[in-house]
């Protein structure tokens, strides 16, 4: 039963993140020019480093870590409401609730640590500017 929400809720999240995704290719192009890329905003194309694709890495495995271990805190609270007194099912979702809330413990402290460094080292890990050595 649990296999078959957790089945709807990665159908769904696939779905929905799918789903808007910007039309650049809708730039006209003058006939007898090849202009790669012409629909995608130049300053993104031109300005892509690699220390920004490491930033927005960063920043993505965050967010998608702790709203992934926000649903494992949620799907045991649900676990535990509806395990109907059984010791069992009890113990296995207050498992599952630990464990759900070291993850977003893990998640926070390393949030706290890059925040850390940017403040002790000047060194923001979130927005990264790496230069090409001289």
């Amino acid at each position: 039963m649990t296999n078959k929400y957790l089945n709807a809720l990665w159908t769904s999240a696939l779905a929905l993140s799918a789903s808007a995704v910007p039309a650049f290719a809708q730039k006209k192009v003058e006939e007898g020019k090849i202009n790669i890329g012409a629909g995608a905003p130049s300053d993104v194309v031109r300005d892509l480093t690699i220390g920004t694709v490491v930033s927005v890495a960063i920043r993505v495995l965050v967010i998608v870590a702790a709203v992934l271990f926000f649903f494992w805190l949620v799907l045991g609270g649900i676990k535990w409401i509806t395990s109907g007194g059984d010791k069992n099912k009890t113990e296995e979702a207050r498992q599952q609730i630990t464990a759900a809330l070291v993850g977003l413990v893990v998640v926070f402290s390393a949030w706290a640590i890059a925040q850390l460094i940017k403040i002790l080292f000047d060194v923001d890990l979130f927005n990264l500017q790496l230069s090409r050595p001289a």
